[in-house]
Parts: structure tokens; C-alpha cells; sequence
């Protein structure tokens, strides 16, 4: 049932995005610098409304009700988009034969089909923050067979991901395409709200439990503290820092009927010392509020955040070398032979399905061949290390934009020797995008795994929902980054020579991907610096004194 909710979810998103950018410049009249934009603004505000919608889950509503309430707004968004796309009103008007008086959505009919995305962004945003935690709050982790239960169920939580992808990318844009945009959307509405009805009824088998509180909470406490207390001076001795009180957890732990998920005390650490003024008790004999006084041990939990945001930042750009994936590719093959035999017409969206497919085949490949490679040659018994996987990824990055800019500069010399009319399809195999789509699949099949595993091992236990929020903050600005280079190269390269033009056969889009790798490949070199600094947590203190050591890692 919960399985269901996750399907329809990436049916929607990626059913809208990778054949968006086809009806704002085919029926809305859009230039493409713009329809881009507003794919990649649609789309970085869906995973940026994650962070709200987790804060939402763990501090106000828990996991089950930010479900149904998120996936009933991405049902009236959807909907309001399937309205917004059948009633002739809502768009404008056809081009006159030629194709070059084409009369401009309204700012009206934009208003509604904004209203109906941005609704979809924040049912989505809402549903994919909770519906993976709230399938691991079905499971006891501390009973063997049913965390053997939770590993089948996030195998079967991939497979309905890839389903989803598959299903969007293939189905849901030939309907699109042949059948028409409402009878598309309006498939993915009855399917939320038919997996709402799903998800529903299962409510009495669910396990539910109590709302934990917000990291980002947690964060902005230990930081507003700090800063009021800016002005005390720092005690010589860290122990005489506020902290835990582990006997007195211990004692009502080991009173307790329940196990408990009590935090365990991390050592103090010299980085960041402004934060350790958080932890300053100026009244022991008071009641503390959080506001004014953290623990150590939620210090220092901050404290570990902050040591990841090199990494973090530096994994930006990775998404939004994806971001061209769902845009300017998809302009690109509507331009192209798109054409198997003499009857069948690829849709220009599901040239993403080399995307899906390469990512499908990277992980197997990965498992198979590179990570008994890498055991061997550094003996690390997973092969690489998330670190090492994300730098792969970044490196495929560069190497897929100049494979992208390599391909757009033979189809601009094709359309200039055939003498391709106005908005005329090159005689070029569409097929000669596959690189481009295929090498940034297997970058995500890398950076995706590497991301999720660095953060989740590194997030401190105290933090944990705080992995997901940190990782999808990266897909988010990933495509906001996106949308702000194509209006700034668009603003600077002006009417006259774009470089991203309304009939890409009179731009020069080959330059913008080379931008892109160029920006990319200093990224890579930053990000190479800043995996070099960062040191793997190497252990911390439990209650007892003792010390787990993670396992050894190298860079």
C-alpha cells in the first residue's frame, strides 16, 4: 500500500518534467530559455518542499498524516493541470500556417497552469519526505526477521521507483504525445487518487510512531544559543560544558518496558568552538529552555552537519548537469529523426528511457564487476567509498556535457549544410544523444548511491532524518543553479547571437554545454579538495563509556 503511493509519485513528477518542456514551447508559445526554466523551478521547488514537508512530518502532523494530506494535494494539482491542458480557453490559441506569428500564453492561462505545478511541487514535496521513513516505521530493527522484512521491502521500494520512471518516460509520454496532455494527466490524477483510496485503507494494519522532533529544530536552537551567549567566555575545560546526563538516561532506560533511542554522548571537538557557547549553563538551578542552553552532544551534532557542507555544495552541480536532461535534450530530439521504420515516431520525452535504462544497468555492473575490482585494489570490503562514488559521478558529468556539446555542434553543421527551414527537423539520427543521456545515468546511478550512503553514515544517530533533507537540498538547488545560468547566459549572449535560442538551429547550445563542463570540471577539482579534508567519523561514546568504531575508510 505504501509501495503504491511511492509509484505514483514518481509517475507523476517525472511523467510531467521530461515531456514539460514540449507543451510550453509547442502549445504555450514559450521561448526555450524560458519553457527550461520553468521545468527546472517546478522541479527544484519539489524537492526543496521535502525539507517542509519533513519538518511538517516530525514536528507537527507525523508521517501518516503528511502522506495523505501531501498526496491529496498533488491530486488537485494534478488535476487543475489536466483542466488546464483540455480546456481551449486555457491555452492559446494555434500558430499561423508558417509557424512564425505565434501568439504567447496569457498571463492568465500561465497563472493557472503555475497554480496547478506548484500545487503538484508541494504534494510532492510533502509525500516524498515521508512515505520511505514512514515504510521503515512498519519494522522493528531490533528483531532479525523483521529487519530482514525492511530489506525486501526497500528492494521492492526501488523496483516501484524504476517502475514509476519506466512507466513515466515510456507510457504516460506516448499518451501525452498521440492521445493528448489531459487524457496523460488525467491518468496520473485517478492514479493518485485511486492509490490515495489504497494507502487509506490500509490505516488499521499501519504501525505509527510518536513525532521525534525536527533536526532542523534542533540546529536553529543550538545556533540561536550560541549567539545569545556570544559574549561569554568559553571554560578552559570542555567537560564543564552542559551535556547528557548518561547515568541518569541509563537508569531510565533500564526502568523502562520500552527500548529506548536515547542519544549517546559524542567527544568535544575543536572545530567551530563559537558553537560550543550553546552548551554555556549561565543558571544550573534553572530550568534550561533549548533556546538558551544545548547540550554538547547537540552541539556537536551540528557541529557534524556543518563538516559535510563542503561535500555537500560541491555535489550541486551534478544535478544540474541533470537538469539538462529533462530540457535541452528533450528540445534537442524534437529537432532530430526521431523516426524507427517508416511509421513509428519516437516521443521526443522518452528519449529519457536511455536515462532510466542506463541507470538500471550502472547499479548491476557496479555490484558485479567494479566492486570486487576496487576490493581488491584497496581493501575496502564495499569497493568504493561513497566519497570515491560521488567523485565518479562528477567526473561522468564533465565527460557526458562535452560528449552534449560535441553532438549539438555536428547537428548545427548538419542543419547548416542540409539549409534546414525555420523550426525544421535536422536529417540526424536522434539516436546520437544516447551518450549524452547514457553517461549522465550512469553519473546518477554513482552520485545517487554515494550521497545517500555518505550522508546516512555520517549524519549523526541523534539527526538521521537529517540525511534525506541534506540530499534532496541537493537536487533542489541543483535545478535552481540551472534555471539561473540559462537566464544569465540568455540575458549576456542577448537577441543577436544566442546562445540559446527559440529555434535551437540558430543558437549555439554547444556553448552553454561547454560552460557546463568547464564549471564542472572545476567543481570536480574543488570537491576532490574538499573529500581530501573531510575525515570519516571515527567513533563516538555510548553510555557506558565505550566506543563503536565505524568501519576504516579511505577517501
Amino acid at each position: 500500500m505504501i509501495l503504491v503511493a511511492e509509484l505514483n509519485e514518481r509517475l507523476t513528477t517525472l511523467g510531467i518534467a521530461v515531456n514539460l518542456v514540449t507543451y510550453l514551447t509547442g502549445t504555450m508559445h514559450l521561448g526555450n530559455a524560458e519553457s527550461a526554466n520553468v521545468v527546472t523551478n517546478f522541479m527544484g521547488t519539489s524537492f526543496m518542499l521535502c525539507l517542509l514537508g519533513g519538518f511538517v512530518a516530525d514536528s507537527f502532523l507525523g508521517r501518516y498524516l503528511t502522506i495523505a494530506i501531501f498526496t491529496a494535494v498533488q491530486a488537485s494539482g494534478v488535476t487543475i493541470l489536466t483542466i488546464s491542458t483540455a480546456a481551449p480557453g486555457l491555452r492559446p490559441s494555434q500558430c499561423a500556417a508558417g509557424g512564425d506569428a505565434c501568439e504567447r500564453a496569457s498571463g492568465a492561462q500561465l497563472g493557472v497552469l503555475y497554480l496547478a505545478l506548484y500545487l503538484t511541487a508541494l504534494g510532492t514535496g510533502g509525500l516524498k519526505s515521508s512515505v520511505s521513513g514512514f515504510g521503515s516505521d512498519q519494522f522493528d530493527e531490533t528483531d532479525a526477521t523483521e529487519k530482514n522484512q525492511m530489506m525486501r521491502f526497500f528492494n521492492w521500494f526501488f523496483f516501484f521507483i524504476s517502475l514509476g520512471s519506466l512507466l513515466a518516460v515510456t507510457v504516460l509520454v506516448y499518451v501525452q504525445d498521440n492521445l493528448g496532455r489531459a487524457w496523460g494527466y488525467g491518468a496520473c490524477a485517478a492514479s493518485i487518487a485511486a492509490g490515495l483510496v489504497v494507502f487509506l485503507a490500509g490505516t488499521r494494519r499501519y504501525r505509527f510512531k510518536k513525532l521525534a522532533g525536527s533536526p532542523l529544530t534542533q540546529i536553529a536552537a543550538v545556533v540561536v544559543a550560541a549567539w545569545r551567549k556570544r559574549r561569554l567566555e568559553l571554560p578552559a575545560d570542555p567537560s564543564m560544558l552542559y551535556d547528557i546526563d548518561v547515568g541518569k538516561l541509563a537508569a531510565v532506560e533500564e526502568a523502562s518496558t520500552k527500548k529506548s533511542k536515547r542519544k549517546e554522548r559524542l567527544p568535544h571537538t575543536e572545530q567551530f568552538r563559537f558553537l560550543d557557547h550553546a552548551a554555556i549553563n549561565e543558571s544550573p538551578a534553572s530550568e534550561p529552555s533549548k533556546w538558551r542552553l544545548s547540550t554538547l552532544t547537540d552541539v556537536e551534532e551540528v557541529k557534524t552537519v556543518v563538516r559535510m557542507l563542503p561535500i555537500w555544495a560541491t555535489t550541486i552541480m551534478f544535478w544540474t548537469v541533470y537538469a539538462q536532461m529533462t530540457t535541452f535534450s528533450v528540445s534537442q530530439a524534437t529537432t532530430m529523426d526521431r523516426h524507427i521504420g517508416s511509421s513509428f515516431q519516437i516521443p521526443a520525452g522518452s528519449l529519457t528511457v536511455f536515462f532510466v535504462g542506463s541507470i538500471l544497468l550502472t547499479v548491476p555492473i557496479y555490484d558485479r564487476i567494479v566492486v570486487p575490482v576496487a576490493r581488491r585494489l584497496n581493501g575496502n570490503p564495499h569497493g568504493l567509498t561513497p566519497l570515491q562514488r560521488i567523485g565518479v559521478g562528477l567526473a561522468l558529468s564533465v565527460i557526458a556535457m562535452a560528449g552534449a556539446a560535441l553532438t549539438e555542434i555536428k547537428r548545427l553543421r548538419v542543419a547548416r549544410d542540409e539549409n534546414v527551414p525555420n523550426g525544421g527537423v535536422v536529417p540526424m539520427s536522434v539516436f546520437w544523444l544516447i551518450p549524452q543521456f547514457f553517461l549522465v545515468g550512469a553519473g546518477e546511478a554513482f552520485t545517487y548511491i554515494g550521497q545517500l550512503d555518505f550522508f546516512l553514515r555520517e549524519c549523526p544517530k541523534g539527526m538521521k532524518t537529517m540525511s534525506t533533507g541534506l540530499f534532496l537540498s541537493t537536487l533542489s538547488l541543483g535545478f535552481f543553479v540551472s534555471s539561473a545560468l540559462v537566464a544569465v547566459v540568455h540575458k549576456v549572449t542577448g537577441d543577436r547571437h544566442p546562445w540559446i535560442a527559440d529555434d535551437l538551429n540558430k543558437g549555439r547550445l554547444d556553448n552553454f554545454y561547454w560552460l557546463l563542463a568547464a564549471i564542472c570540471l572545476a567543481n570536480l577539482f574543488v570537491y576532490l579538495v574538499a573529500a581530501r579534508w573531510y575525515k570519516y567519523k571515527a567513533g563516538r561514546p555510548g553510555a557506558n563509556g565505550s566506543v563503536d568504531a565505524d568501519e576504516p575508510m579511505l577517501h
